[in-house]
């Protein structure tokens, strides 16, 4: 079996995406692990309220033809998420409305009503030994992860391991953000999660994708590609590669390598398809430093000068006060209380912001962007 498939998706027809999920799907050994009577859990991508064209979201037409296939095979298909936001069936179903979930809905798909949550022991994980996490995962036999692709401010990309993260409960997220602020300990504690769940197969969504101000305020970008895989990792390695970013540009990939998950290099992989054929040499990805340091001379003040030499490059939110209608929905989702409004314009303190950007995230407008700190942009074009 290859690890990874890619097939072409040249637009949302339904009839194109049967092809295309037949074609991906089959490459990894089909759907022979589904059986009469199973519960399969489609854990999509439904971070927010916004129509398919958004490119925010697994597409409507993707997750009705997987249902399609599932549903032939005898399972009951679930399709689930717990974006950014209260974890409550009024909440969760304006988003599924938006999403154009219906279309699943009509072929036979239930969308998930189970909104309680549970707290659980993973003493394997390497940093997330105890989590909440969304309890209607647990009525699944097997569970399909099935993602978008896109930039992301935070951890470069997202797509199949960043799409696990909602199985944490959505009000909690910013916690989570909070207790795991540095970037690689995000990017474990991402991983653990991967490793909790266990999907049976990764599918993702690259048809038309989303750059710049992503995951939620940036760009639709047509790559023309379905991937699937067995392994989320495997899958990111191959998808990271399309957008031009490699596993170090990707804190999720260079934790998934430390354990051994996949190679240096996605050239290594075994792939069914062409990866040429879908690459994006102009993609826009947040700019997240550009040079980092750890520790740029030895003994203590070393390590002093990495810590100050990371906290000038970093990358940080911005607001663009064009856009700004002064929601105050960043200041709710910032967890170290970095964010208030004055004037209805966001102010940052930024000795406690953590660089988590969940005001870029969810913020409706698109007012947060991420900026790279001017000494970053001056030293990158010097080397550059």
């Amino acid at each position: 079996m290859a690890d990874v498939c890619i097939a072409r998706l040249e637009d949302y027809a339904p009839a194109t995406a049967r092809r295309a999920l037949e074609e991906a799907i089959g490459a990894m050994g089909g759907l022979d692990f589904v059986k009469p009577g199973m519960t399969i859990a489609v854990k999509a991508n439904l971070v927010a309220a916004m129509k398919p064209e958004a490119a925010a979201t697994t597409h409507p037409s993707l997750l009705a033809a997987l249902t399609e296939m599932l549903r032939e095979r005898g399972a009951q298909v679930v399709i689930g998420d717990s974006p950014g936001g209260l974890y409550t069936a009024g909440f969760v179903k304006r988003i599924y409305s938006a999403t154009g979930l219906a279309a699943a809905e009509s072929v036979g798909a239930q969308l998930n009503q189970d909104f309680s949550q549970r707290t659980v022991e993973f003493p394997q994980a390497r940093v997330l030994k105890t989590f909440e996490y969304t309890a209607w995962l647990d009525h699944a036999d097997v569970v399909i992860d099935f993602c978008k692709l896109k930039s992301h401010g935070m951890m470069g990309m997202t797509a199949a391991a960043k799409n696990l993260f909602g199985v944490i409960p959505g009000t909690i997220k910013p916690e989570y953000h909070y207790r795991h602020s540095n970037p690689m300990d995000f990017a474990r504690m991402i991983v653990d999660l991967d490793d909790f769940v266990g999907p049976r197969l990764s599918l993702c969504d690259a048809g038309m994708c989303m750059e710049g101000n992503g995951p939620t305020s940036g760009t639709p970008r047509f790559v023309g590609a379905l991937l699937a895989s067995p392994s989320p990792h495997k899958l990111d390695l191959l998808a990271a590669s399309l957008i031009g970013l490699r596993k170090e540009d990707v804190p999720t990939l260079m934790a998934a390598h430390e354990r051994g998950y996949i190679p240096d290099s996605w050239d290594q992989l075994e792939i069914v398809g062409d990866p040429e054929e879908y690459r994006v040499s102009d993609f826009q990805i947040p700019q997240r430093g550009g040079i980092s340091f750890d520790k740029p001379f030895g003994g203590p003040l070393g390590t002093l000068a990495g810590h100050i030499m990371r906290k000038a490059m970093s990358a940080r939110p911005q607001v663009d006060a064009r856009r700004c209608v002064g929601c105050g929905v960043c200041a709710k989702f910032c967890s170290p209380k970095a964010l208030t409004l004055v004037d209805h314009l966001p102010r940052i303190d930024r000795s406690k912001c953590i660089r988590c950007f969940c005001c870029q995230e969810f913020c409706p407008q698109g007012a947060m962007q991420v900026r790279r700190a001017p000494i970053a942009r001056m030293i990158t074009k010097i080397f550059h």
